[in-house]
Protein backbone atom coordinates (compact mmCIF):
# COMPACT_ATOMS: atom_id res chain seq x y z
CA UNK A 1 0.00 0.00 0.00
CA UNK A 2 1.23 3.44 -0.50
CA UNK A 3 0.79 6.55 1.71
CA UNK A 4 -2.75 7.02 0.42
CA UNK A 5 -4.34 3.37 0.90
CA UNK A 6 -2.65 3.13 4.12
CA UNK A 7 -3.93 6.61 5.39
CA UNK A 8 -7.57 5.64 3.49
CA UNK A 9 -7.56 2.10 5.52
CA UNK A 10 -6.98 3.34 9.18
CA UNK A 11 -9.17 5.81 8.87
CA UNK A 12 -11.93 3.72 7.67
CA UNK A 13 -10.50 1.24 10.74
CA UNK A 14 -11.03 3.86 12.99
CA UNK A 15 -14.16 4.86 11.71
CA UNK A 16 -15.32 1.13 12.08
CA UNK A 17 -14.34 0.84 15.53
CA UNK A 18 -16.38 4.10 16.50
CA UNK A 19 -15.64 6.36 20.04
CA UNK A 20 -11.83 5.54 21.03
CA UNK A 21 -11.24 4.01 17.31
CA UNK A 22 -8.15 6.24 16.30
CA UNK A 23 -6.30 5.92 20.09
CA UNK A 24 -7.00 1.97 19.47
CA UNK A 25 -5.39 1.98 15.79
CA UNK A 26 -2.82 4.36 17.13
CA UNK A 27 -1.74 1.40 19.61
CA UNK A 28 -1.98 -1.69 16.97
CA UNK A 29 -0.42 0.48 13.80
CA UNK A 30 1.72 3.22 15.59
CA UNK A 31 0.33 5.35 12.60
CA UNK A 32 0.03 9.03 13.76
CA UNK A 33 -2.76 10.76 14.92
CA UNK A 34 -2.82 13.59 12.89
CA UNK A 35 -2.35 11.16 9.80
CA UNK A 36 -5.14 9.02 10.44
CA UNK A 37 -7.38 12.24 10.97
CA UNK A 38 -6.81 13.25 7.09
CA UNK A 39 -7.37 9.41 5.87
CA UNK A 40 -10.74 10.39 7.44
CA UNK A 41 -10.93 14.13 6.09
CA UNK A 42 -10.30 12.37 2.31
CA UNK A 43 -13.26 9.51 2.68
CA UNK A 44 -15.46 12.51 3.96
CA UNK A 45 -14.27 14.75 0.93
CA UNK A 46 -14.61 11.48 -1.30
CA UNK A 47 -18.15 10.83 0.21
CA UNK A 48 -19.44 14.07 -0.99
CA UNK A 49 -17.67 14.51 -4.34
CA UNK A 50 -17.00 11.04 -5.45
CA UNK A 51 -13.53 10.68 -7.86
CA UNK A 52 -14.30 9.30 -11.11
CA UNK A 53 -10.54 8.35 -11.73
CA UNK A 54 -9.10 5.15 -10.93
CA UNK A 55 -7.69 4.83 -6.96
CA UNK A 56 -4.19 3.86 -8.61
CA UNK A 57 -4.20 7.45 -10.31
CA UNK A 58 -5.24 9.38 -8.03
CA UNK A 59 -3.04 11.66 -5.93
CA UNK A 60 -1.32 10.52 -2.81
CA UNK A 61 -1.36 13.98 -1.26
CA UNK A 62 -3.63 16.67 -1.49
CA UNK A 63 -2.31 19.92 -4.16
CA UNK A 64 -0.46 21.78 -2.37
CA UNK A 65 0.85 19.25 0.08
CA UNK A 66 4.75 18.26 1.05
CA UNK A 67 8.15 20.06 0.74
CA UNK A 68 7.75 23.22 -2.32
CA UNK A 69 9.83 22.54 -5.66
CA UNK A 70 13.59 23.80 -5.08
CA UNK A 71 12.89 26.28 -8.42
CA UNK A 72 9.86 27.96 -6.14
CA UNK A 73 11.86 28.37 -3.22
CA UNK A 74 15.01 29.70 -5.02
CA UNK A 75 13.65 31.50 -8.41
CA UNK A 76 17.27 32.50 -9.85
CA UNK A 77 18.86 29.11 -9.45
CA UNK A 78 18.65 28.21 -13.14
CA UNK A 79 19.91 31.70 -14.34
CA UNK A 80 23.03 30.99 -12.10
CA UNK A 81 23.47 27.79 -13.59
CA UNK A 82 22.96 28.77 -17.45
CA UNK A 83 25.75 31.85 -16.72
CA UNK A 84 27.79 29.32 -15.42
CA UNK A 85 27.50 26.70 -18.33
CA UNK A 86 28.19 29.81 -21.11
CA UNK A 87 29.37 32.43 -19.30
CA UNK A 88 30.48 33.71 -23.14
CA UNK A 89 27.50 34.08 -24.34
CA UNK A 90 25.77 34.95 -21.47
CA UNK A 91 28.32 37.90 -20.93
CA UNK A 92 30.50 37.03 -18.48
CA UNK A 93 33.90 36.19 -19.22
CA UNK A 94 35.19 36.43 -16.07
CA UNK A 95 33.00 33.81 -14.66
CA UNK A 96 34.91 31.43 -11.99
CA UNK A 97 34.21 28.10 -14.35
CA UNK A 98 35.46 29.86 -17.59
CA UNK A 99 38.82 27.85 -17.98
CA UNK A 100 37.62 24.73 -15.84
CA UNK A 101 35.59 21.27 -16.94
CA UNK A 102 32.00 21.94 -16.00
CA UNK A 103 31.39 18.83 -14.01
CA UNK A 104 28.10 18.59 -11.84
CA UNK A 105 30.29 18.51 -8.81
CA UNK A 106 32.14 21.46 -10.05
CA UNK A 107 28.79 23.57 -10.47
CA UNK A 108 26.87 22.41 -7.46
CA UNK A 109 29.89 23.65 -5.83
CA UNK A 110 30.05 27.03 -7.21
CA UNK A 111 26.11 27.27 -7.11
CA UNK A 112 26.54 26.52 -3.55
CA UNK A 113 29.11 28.98 -2.78
CA UNK A 114 26.59 31.64 -4.52
CA UNK A 115 24.16 31.29 -1.87
CA UNK A 116 22.02 28.37 -3.98
CA UNK A 117 21.57 24.70 -1.40
CA UNK A 118 21.64 22.17 -4.36
CA UNK A 119 22.90 18.76 -5.00
CA UNK A 120 25.33 17.82 -7.55
CA UNK A 121 22.44 14.88 -8.98
CA UNK A 122 20.03 18.04 -8.79
CA UNK A 123 22.07 19.37 -11.06
CA UNK A 124 22.18 17.27 -13.24
CA UNK A 125 18.01 17.21 -13.62
CA UNK A 126 18.16 20.75 -13.77
CA UNK A 127 20.98 20.53 -16.93
CA UNK A 128 18.72 17.97 -18.13
CA UNK A 129 15.62 20.52 -17.75
CA UNK A 130 17.71 23.38 -19.62
CA UNK A 131 18.39 21.24 -22.47
CA UNK A 132 21.99 20.61 -22.22
CA UNK A 133 23.10 17.03 -22.44
CA UNK A 134 26.80 15.61 -22.60
CA UNK A 135 28.65 16.60 -25.82
CA UNK A 136 32.08 15.78 -27.25
CA UNK A 137 33.63 17.94 -29.75
CA UNK A 138 33.35 17.53 -33.38
CA UNK A 139 35.54 18.29 -36.22
CA UNK A 140 33.65 20.12 -38.73
CA UNK A 141 35.53 23.22 -39.20
CA UNK A 142 37.75 23.00 -42.16
CA UNK A 143 39.43 26.51 -42.25
CA UNK A 144 39.15 28.91 -45.09
CA UNK A 145 36.87 28.19 -47.90
CA UNK A 146 37.54 29.20 -51.25
CA UNK A 147 34.81 30.56 -52.93
CA UNK A 148 35.68 27.87 -56.14
CA UNK A 149 35.55 25.21 -53.29
CA UNK A 150 32.53 23.64 -55.27
CA UNK A 151 33.19 24.29 -58.50
CA UNK A 152 36.30 22.62 -57.59
CA UNK A 153 34.44 19.03 -56.29
CA UNK A 154 32.12 19.05 -59.48
CA UNK A 155 35.71 19.63 -61.70
CA UNK A 156 37.44 16.75 -59.69
CA UNK A 157 34.34 14.07 -60.06
CA UNK A 158 33.31 15.46 -63.79
CA UNK A 159 37.47 14.95 -64.84
CA UNK A 160 37.66 11.37 -62.89
CA UNK A 161 34.12 9.96 -64.62
CA UNK A 162 36.23 10.76 -67.62
CA UNK A 163 39.14 8.81 -66.76
CA UNK A 164 37.10 5.93 -65.73
CA UNK A 165 35.31 5.89 -69.20
CA UNK A 166 38.43 5.76 -70.93
CA UNK A 167 39.54 2.81 -68.93
CA UNK A 168 42.32 5.20 -67.32
CA UNK A 169 43.55 4.58 -63.38
CA UNK A 170 42.03 6.69 -61.21
CA UNK A 171 43.97 6.97 -57.85
CA UNK A 172 43.79 8.99 -54.83
CA UNK A 173 46.78 9.96 -52.22
CA UNK A 174 48.47 11.37 -49.12
CA UNK A 175 50.11 10.40 -46.51
CA UNK A 176 48.47 8.85 -42.90
CA UNK A 177 49.97 10.29 -39.62
CA UNK A 178 53.07 9.63 -38.68
CA UNK A 179 53.01 6.77 -35.78
CA UNK A 180 56.00 5.49 -32.90
CA UNK A 181 57.54 2.55 -33.03
CA UNK A 182 57.94 0.57 -30.08
CA UNK A 183 55.25 -0.58 -27.22
CA UNK A 184 53.39 2.48 -26.98
CA UNK A 185 49.83 2.64 -26.29
CA UNK A 186 47.58 2.75 -29.49
CA UNK A 187 43.65 3.67 -29.35
CA UNK A 188 40.59 1.58 -29.07
CA UNK A 189 40.26 -2.10 -27.38
CA UNK A 190 41.14 -5.23 -28.62
CA UNK A 191 39.84 -8.52 -26.49
CA UNK A 192 42.28 -10.07 -24.35
CA UNK A 193 41.92 -12.41 -21.86
CA UNK A 194 40.42 -10.99 -18.65
CA UNK A 195 42.63 -9.28 -16.27
CA UNK A 196 45.43 -9.26 -18.64
CA UNK A 197 46.00 -6.07 -20.81
CA UNK A 198 48.85 -6.11 -23.09
CA UNK A 199 51.49 -3.46 -20.92
CA UNK A 200 52.89 -0.77 -22.83
CA UNK A 201 55.24 2.21 -21.87
CA UNK A 202 53.97 5.29 -20.07
CA UNK A 203 55.43 7.60 -21.66
CA UNK A 204 55.01 8.19 -25.39
CA UNK A 205 58.65 9.30 -25.64
CA UNK A 206 60.67 8.49 -29.46
CA UNK A 207 62.45 5.12 -29.55
CA UNK A 208 65.79 6.51 -30.91
CA UNK A 209 66.67 2.69 -32.64
CA UNK A 210 63.07 2.05 -33.42
CA UNK A 211 61.94 5.78 -34.54
CA UNK A 212 58.69 6.72 -36.40
CA UNK A 213 57.11 5.27 -39.42
CA UNK A 214 55.14 7.42 -41.91
CA UNK A 215 52.58 5.50 -44.08
CA UNK A 216 52.29 7.05 -47.44
CA UNK A 217 48.80 5.42 -49.66
CA UNK A 218 48.07 5.02 -53.50
CA UNK A 219 44.54 4.26 -53.17
CA UNK A 220 42.66 3.09 -56.64
CA UNK A 221 39.26 4.11 -56.23
CA UNK A 222 38.12 2.18 -59.56
CA UNK A 223 39.60 -1.56 -58.05
CA UNK A 224 39.32 -0.91 -54.25
CA UNK A 225 42.85 -1.73 -53.62
CA UNK A 226 45.62 0.17 -52.08
CA UNK A 227 49.76 0.38 -52.12
CA UNK A 228 51.28 1.35 -48.82
CA UNK A 229 54.69 2.49 -48.78
CA UNK A 230 55.95 2.85 -45.13
CA UNK A 231 58.97 5.26 -45.03
CA UNK A 232 61.25 5.53 -42.14
CA UNK A 233 62.48 9.18 -42.36
CA UNK A 234 61.12 12.08 -44.00
CA UNK A 235 57.82 12.94 -45.82
CA UNK A 236 59.35 14.19 -48.62
CA UNK A 237 57.79 15.55 -52.19
CA UNK A 238 60.80 12.64 -53.76
CA UNK A 239 58.91 9.69 -50.83
CA UNK A 240 55.77 10.71 -52.23
CA UNK A 241 56.15 9.92 -56.24
CA UNK A 242 58.45 7.03 -55.32
CA UNK A 243 55.22 5.57 -53.72
CA UNK A 244 53.18 6.33 -56.74
CA UNK A 245 55.86 5.04 -58.78
CA UNK A 246 55.87 1.79 -56.74
CA UNK A 247 52.38 1.43 -57.07
CA UNK A 248 52.56 1.66 -60.80
CA UNK A 249 55.21 -0.75 -60.73
CA UNK A 250 53.93 -3.16 -58.64
CA UNK A 251 49.89 -2.86 -59.35
CA UNK A 252 49.13 -0.50 -61.69
CA UNK A 253 50.61 -1.37 -64.54
CA UNK A 254 49.51 -5.06 -64.18
CA UNK A 255 45.39 -3.69 -63.68
CA UNK A 256 46.22 -0.97 -66.53
CA UNK A 257 48.09 -2.56 -68.98
CA UNK A 258 46.85 0.22 -71.77
CA UNK A 259 47.01 2.63 -69.52
CA UNK A 260 48.53 5.89 -71.18
CA UNK A 261 47.34 8.24 -68.46
CA UNK A 262 46.91 8.44 -64.80
CA UNK A 263 44.63 11.31 -62.53
CA UNK A 264 45.84 11.78 -58.61
CA UNK A 265 43.56 13.13 -56.32
CA UNK A 266 45.49 14.77 -53.88
CA UNK A 267 44.91 17.42 -51.17
CA UNK A 268 47.10 21.08 -51.62
CA UNK A 269 49.23 20.39 -48.51
CA UNK A 270 52.27 18.45 -47.40
CA UNK A 271 54.70 16.58 -49.59
CA UNK A 272 52.12 16.55 -52.62
CA UNK A 273 51.30 19.99 -52.39
CA UNK A 274 51.07 22.13 -55.84
CA UNK A 275 53.53 24.61 -54.20
CA UNK A 276 56.17 22.50 -53.49
CA UNK A 277 58.99 22.20 -56.85
CA UNK A 278 60.19 18.65 -55.96
CA UNK A 279 56.64 17.39 -56.53
CA UNK A 280 56.63 18.45 -60.12
CA UNK A 281 59.85 17.77 -60.89
CA UNK A 282 59.19 14.38 -59.18
CA UNK A 283 56.32 13.86 -61.50
CA UNK A 284 58.10 14.62 -64.18
CA UNK A 285 60.66 11.70 -63.97
CA UNK A 286 57.52 9.18 -63.23
CA UNK A 287 56.05 10.94 -66.06
CA UNK A 288 58.93 10.16 -68.70
CA UNK A 289 59.82 6.65 -66.58
CA UNK A 290 56.26 5.46 -67.11
CA UNK A 291 55.72 6.73 -70.62
CA UNK A 292 51.97 8.12 -68.55
CA UNK A 293 50.51 11.59 -68.73
CA UNK A 294 50.20 12.52 -65.30
CA UNK A 295 46.74 14.56 -64.17
CA UNK A 296 46.55 15.88 -61.01
CA UNK A 297 43.43 17.29 -59.48
CA UNK A 298 43.91 18.46 -55.62
CA UNK A 299 41.22 19.41 -53.19
CA UNK A 300 40.74 22.82 -52.06
CA UNK A 301 41.90 24.33 -49.01
CA UNK A 302 40.76 22.78 -45.71
CA UNK A 303 38.92 20.28 -47.11
CA UNK A 304 42.05 17.29 -47.28
CA UNK A 305 39.28 14.67 -45.25
CA UNK A 306 37.17 14.51 -48.55
CA UNK A 307 39.87 12.87 -50.22
CA UNK A 308 38.65 8.86 -50.57
CA UNK A 309 41.55 7.64 -49.62
CA UNK A 310 40.89 9.28 -46.08
CA UNK A 311 37.79 7.41 -45.10
CA UNK A 312 38.41 3.86 -47.55
CA UNK A 313 41.75 3.07 -46.58
CA UNK A 314 43.51 4.87 -43.52
CA UNK A 315 40.22 5.07 -41.41
CA UNK A 316 40.14 1.30 -42.22
CA UNK A 317 43.84 0.80 -41.35
CA UNK A 318 42.95 2.29 -37.96
CA UNK A 319 40.77 0.37 -37.31
CA UNK A 320 42.32 -2.88 -37.75
CA UNK A 321 45.52 -1.84 -35.07
CA UNK A 322 43.42 -0.28 -32.72
CA UNK A 323 44.53 -1.42 -29.33
CA UNK A 324 47.35 -3.03 -30.46
CA UNK A 325 50.82 -1.62 -29.90
CA UNK A 326 53.06 -1.13 -32.96
CA UNK A 327 56.33 -3.09 -31.88
CA UNK A 328 58.40 -2.95 -34.57
CA UNK A 329 58.39 -1.69 -38.52
CA UNK A 330 57.25 -5.17 -39.79
CA UNK A 331 54.23 -5.15 -37.88
CA UNK A 332 53.10 -1.83 -39.20
CA UNK A 333 53.70 -3.70 -42.32
CA UNK A 334 51.51 -6.58 -41.58
CA UNK A 335 48.83 -4.47 -40.09
CA UNK A 336 48.24 -2.71 -43.00
CA UNK A 337 48.38 -5.86 -45.65
CA UNK A 338 45.86 -7.50 -42.80
CA UNK A 339 43.46 -4.53 -43.84
CA UNK A 340 40.70 -5.57 -45.58
CA UNK A 341 36.57 -3.99 -45.75
CA UNK A 342 33.06 -6.14 -46.54
CA UNK A 343 33.33 -3.98 -49.72
CA UNK A 344 36.39 -6.09 -50.51
CA UNK A 345 39.30 -4.05 -49.98
CA UNK A 346 42.77 -5.39 -50.62
CA UNK A 347 45.87 -3.87 -49.01
CA UNK A 348 49.24 -4.60 -50.34
CA UNK A 349 52.67 -2.59 -48.21
CA UNK A 350 56.23 -2.79 -48.00
CA UNK A 351 58.58 -0.82 -46.03
CA UNK A 352 60.53 2.00 -47.33
CA UNK A 353 63.94 1.94 -45.89
CA UNK A 354 65.78 4.85 -48.02
CA UNK A 355 66.64 7.99 -46.77
CA UNK A 356 65.03 10.72 -48.29
CA UNK A 357 66.55 14.40 -48.22
CA UNK A 358 64.81 17.34 -46.81
CA UNK A 359 64.77 20.96 -48.12
CA UNK A 360 66.05 19.48 -51.11
CA UNK A 361 66.93 22.84 -53.77
CA UNK A 362 65.52 22.51 -57.56
CA UNK A 363 67.59 23.82 -60.11
CA UNK A 364 65.59 26.34 -62.55
CA UNK A 365 66.43 24.24 -65.63
CA UNK A 366 65.07 21.20 -63.79
CA UNK A 367 61.69 23.59 -62.77
CA UNK A 368 62.32 24.56 -66.88
CA UNK A 369 62.17 20.85 -67.82
CA UNK A 370 58.21 20.24 -66.60
CA UNK A 371 56.34 19.79 -69.07
CA UNK A 372 53.48 21.13 -67.48
CA UNK A 373 49.80 21.77 -68.76
CA UNK A 374 47.76 23.56 -66.97
CA UNK A 375 44.00 23.43 -67.07
CA UNK A 376 41.72 25.79 -67.95
CA UNK A 377 39.74 25.85 -64.57
CA UNK A 378 42.12 26.41 -61.29
CA UNK A 379 45.37 25.92 -63.24
CA UNK A 380 46.91 26.06 -59.72
CA UNK A 381 44.46 22.75 -58.46
CA UNK A 382 44.48 21.24 -61.78
CA UNK A 383 47.22 20.63 -64.50
CA UNK A 384 48.96 17.63 -66.35
CA UNK A 385 52.66 17.08 -66.68
CA UNK A 386 53.45 15.40 -69.95
CA UNK A 387 55.30 12.49 -70.64
CA UNK A 388 58.00 13.43 -72.59
CA UNK A 389 58.09 9.39 -74.38
CA UNK A 390 54.70 10.27 -75.86
CA UNK A 391 54.10 11.47 -79.08
CA UNK A 392 52.05 14.73 -79.42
Amino acid sequence: MDERVTRLWAASEAQALGRGGIAAVVVATGISKSRIRAGIADLEEHRIAPSTSPARSQRVRRPGAGRPPLLEKDPTLLDDLDHLIEPVTRGDPESPLRWTCKSKDKLAAELNALGHKVSASKVGRLLHDLGYSLQVVRKTREGDQSPDRNAQFEHINRTAKKFIAKGQPVVSVDTKKKELVGDFKNGGSEWQPKGAPEPVRVHDFIDQDLGKVIPYGVYDTVRNEAWVSVGVDHDTAEFAVATLERWWREMGKKAYPDATELLVTADGGGSNSPRTKLWRVELQRFADASGLDVSVCHFPPGTSKWNKIEHRLFSQITQNWRGRPLVSRETVVELIRATTTKAGLRVRAKLDARNYETKKTVSKEQLDGVRIRRGHFHGDWNYTVRSANRER
